[in-house]
């Protein structure tokens, strides 16, 4: 691995601030952040009323539990410009999700709020190990999802050279990364992992590219992942978290020095971990759900918007800044098969100690009579797949099945597909398919 620290002084002030600094901080901008939604956002005054609490009501940063929580819901619900806090000619730029399920979620930026964005990743690249100068290939898609152009931004803030190749073309993904040997990509792990696939299927090995670290987001990943991604490709693999509700990426970001779990950005977003049933706060350490309370943004301000994802607060490593441990599902994508809750990611970790399976793999859940059934669809890897004969594969499925059974608790049935023949996404992995009849 070649990726140095960044020298101290290169750090913004609030990343060697001391903890009372820190919190001190984080209280001042909470309280103008609370009264910035209340005083300019219906639904939150609506909210904040109905559950007895005002902004002037926030003494301390434990006051913030006082306050109602945002979803999802929310935001659909008061599609598409109800949560904004500033009038829409004051916005620079508006971004939403794919609305697959449902309506999309739209989120808004003034200019003052887009400059904090482009500062915040850029300072999520420098903890990484980029630097300027560097050439940095964006492989996340370009559009309404905040991926492709947050990462832009902020590799243009820090001063590295853009390549502005956006998901999909795996082909031309390929043959940019050999012809105009970038230092840096930024891209969902999983694709990456296609675009080593093809590096193989043209008879290149991944790892004698120029690229020397790699910057992970938009869908949780294991460590199992970053060790597979790190030994084909020969970089440093590093974490970049967000979410377009809360920013987009650099909310969060692992730094080169300890590669230990995305430090959140506690300057600018207050991190909680609740109890995903009853919403009671937890202490730093207890694995909950993930909470943020935007500390300075003025188009869309946040109050305690529930992500999903489960996880647990550290303390800082690297930077005085909390840490998010690796996201070990989401609250809303827990499947229940026979009684037993399943996250996609519990299975990925077994699925990646089998060396001969890709890490590719799909989840199929279909319904006998009463029962529900989970089917695990995996593939080898293309390297190793001449080589795995009849009996070979039925040994790589029965292990399969006995892991998932020992470690899950749960029959599965495992299928040892053709190379190729799962779906390859260019963004977000579809993991799971539900076969299951609608009621």
């Amino acid at each position: 691995m070649r990726n140095t620290p960044p020298r101290p002084e290169s750090l913004d002030p609030l990343e060697r601030a001391s903890i009372d600094e820190l919190r001190a901080h984080q209280l001042e901008r909470l309280r103008w952040s609370l009264r910035h939604a209340y005083d300019n956002v219906p639904h939150y005054r609506a909210q904040f009323e109905a559950a007895h609490v005002h902004p002037d009501d926030l003494h301390t940063l434990a006051d913030l539990a006082r306050f109602p929580f945002t979803s999802k819901k929310d935001l659909r619900d008061t599609y598409p410009f109800g949560m904004f806090a500033v009038p829409q000619e004051q916005l620079a730029r508006i971004h939403a999700s794919s609305g697959t399920t449902g309506k999309p979620t739209v989120v808004g930026y003034t200019k003052n709020d887009i400059d904090t964005w482009a500062g915040l990743v850029a300072r999520s690249i420098r903890a990484g190990g980029g630097r300027p100068g560097d050439k940095c290939h964006i492989a996340y898609g370009y559009g309404l999802f905040t991926g492709g152009l947050g990462a832009h931004y902020g590799a243009e803030r820090l001063g590295c050279t853009v390549i502005p190749m956006s998901g999909g073309q795996t082909e031309k993904q390929v043959q940019l990364i050999q012809d105009f040997r970038p230092d840096i990509i930024m891209v969902t792990p999983s694709y990456m992992l296609t675009i080593a696939e093809e590096f193989i299927r043209q008879g290149i090995d991944p790892a004698e590219t120029s690229l020397r670290l790699g910057i992970f987001g938009a869908e949780p990943w294991t460590g199992a992942m970053r060790a597979d991604i790190e030994a084909r490709f020969g970089i440093d693999a590093v974490d970049i978290y967000g979410l377009s509700e809360v920013m987009g990426p650099g909310v969060a970001s692992e730094c080169i020095e300890h590669k230990d779990g995305p430090h959140v950005w506690e300057d600018h977003f207050y991190p909680e971990i609740i109890d995903p049933q009853s919403g009671e706060p937890l202490a730093d350490g207890e694995y909950g759900e993930l909470v943020f309370t935007s500390l300075s943004k003025e188009a869309l301000p946040i109050v305690r918007y529930r992500t999903r994802d489960l996880t647990r607060l550290l303390p800082g490593t690297a930077r005085p800044m909390r840490r998010i441990d690796k996201i070990t599902g989401r609250s809303d994508d827990m499947l229940i098969i026979r009684g037993v809750n399943v996250f996609p990611s519990q299975v990925e970790e077994l699925i990646l100690k089998i060396p001969q399976l890709a890490p590719t793999y799909q989840l199929e859940i279909s319904r006998d009579g009463h029962m529900d059934c989970l089917d695990v669809l995996v593939e080898p890897r293309a390297d190793l797949a001449a080589s795995i004969g009849d009996r070979a594969a039925a040994d790589i499925t029965r292990q399969l099945v006995h892991a998932i059974k020992t470690y899950i608790g749960i029959s599965t049935r495992v299928h040892l597909l053709e190379p190729g023949r799962l779906e390859r996404s260019i963004g977000k992995a579809r993991r799971v398919v539900d076969r299951r009849p609608k009621s």
